[in-house]
């Protein structure tokens, strides 16, 4: 088992729980913390008995305070500090960025419960997660501006589609740090709960994700949404779509679905990510991030 030292994960029926384990500095981000994140992920989306993830942090107080800029947490959080000849040079590519390019690849569904503070790249990394919560003590923060530096973790792609330009860009440009329910009403996160119920309701979502959804279903659909919002016309999507459906209706999983529906039952669905997904998946360039 793969040992980590600033994130915690545990995993019990078919939910993946990964807890940024550092709550003596309010859960901040390092280049460490990015790279177990990402090896978790590689993990889990290998893992088939996993069917669902949720992200929180440890402790009462914070998610992630933002990048970790001490030296005890790794110092240059944006860059190596080395001088470069291009801006195509690795060194130069924003950490958060790739963590997040990371959680977009996944194959599992993300939801975030967001238990305290959250800003810079603690509210950024939030982005590429499916379903966001919020304790009622949460605060969120797009403070780049009051840094005199820009958005990371690719926010400029991900916050307009999610809240709307207008949102965003009020957001961004004040920079303020703003309470769990303005971010509720500017589309950011789904609920609002009570700090000790913030887990349970998270795990609520997982759960009826994992007891009753196929497998394989679930990660066309998660690769279909997140993919199909950049396209042009309808007809893209329309010829994902129909790909998708042709494969899968054939599969094992369909014909387990329509099985426990005619007898009243659960289902039970064979099929594995790591195996079943359809032959024309992943229609897209693969692992961008690398």
């Amino acid at each position: 088992m793969t040992q980590y030292t600033q994130i915690i994960v545990d995993k019990a029926d078919g939910i993946a729980t990964i807890t940024m384990n550092r709550p003596d500095k309010m859960n901040a981000y390092t280049r460490t913390m990015g790279a177990e994140i990402m090896a978790a992920m590689d993990d889990i989306d290998a893992d088939d008995t996993v069917r669902a993830v949720i992200f929180t942090g440890a402790g009462e107080r914070a998610f992630c305070a933002g990048a970790d800029l001490t030296p005890e947490g790794g110092g240059q959080i944006f860059s190596d500090g080395a001088e470069v000849e291009s801006l195509s040079d690795e060194r130069v590519r924003d950490g958060g960025g790739r963590l997040t390019l990371r959680l977009f690849e996944s194959k599992k569904p993300l939801i975030s419960a967001c238990n305290g503070v959250a800003v810079g790249v603690g509210a950024t990394m939030q982005l590429a997660m499916d379903i966001r919560l919020a304790a009622s003590h949460a605060r969120f923060g797009f403070v780049f501006a009051r840094r005199g530096i820009v958005p990371e973790a690719a926010s400029s792609w991900f916050l307009p589609r999610i809240v709307g330009i207008s949102q965003a860009l009020e957001w961004c440009y004040s920079g303020r740090v703003f309470d769990a329910e303005e971010a509720k009403s500017g589309g950011l996160v789904r609920s609002i709960h009570e700090p000790q119920d913030l887990l349970h309701a998270a795990n609520a979502i997982a759960s009826e994700i994992a007891e009753n959804t196929s497998a394989v279903s679930v990660a066309m659909t998660r690769a279909m949404m997140w993919r199909m919002m950049n396209t042009d016309h309808p007809m893209e999507a329309h010829k994902i779509d129909s790909r998708a459906i042709y494969r899968l209706s054939r599969g094992k999983d369909a014909k387990e679905g329509i099985a426990s529906f005619l007898e009243k039952r659960k289902p039970i669905y064979p099929g594995k990510v790591s195996e079943d997904m359809p032959d024309f998946y992943p229609w897209w360039d693969e692992r961008p991030y690398e």
